[in-house]
């Protein structure tokens, strides 16, 4: 996961920085410096990550046409 990954899984959801932060547990602080580039611990990834799958969220990994996200399909 890279973080345009997380700006677009976001946006995808309709989150704000302060949404995501509340549900995977961190700043938004936090969120807005992954978001930006910096490094985070691994945790705090796996955080992230799993809130924004519990969302709905898939993402999709570097496939020659770079990384991104996708909606999983309404049930």
């Amino acid at each position: 996961m890279v973080p345009v990954q997380i700006r677009m899984a976001r946006a995808a959801v309709g989150w704000g920085v302060r949404e995501l932060a509340e549900k995977a547990g961190v700043t938004a602080n936090t969120v807005t410096r992954i978001e930006n580039g910096a490094d985070a611990k691994q945790s705090t990834m796996v955080a992230l990550r799993s809130a924004l799958e519990a969302a709905g969220v898939i993402f999709i990994e570097q496939n020659g046409e770079g990384p991104g996200v996708r909606l999983r399909k309404a049930e």
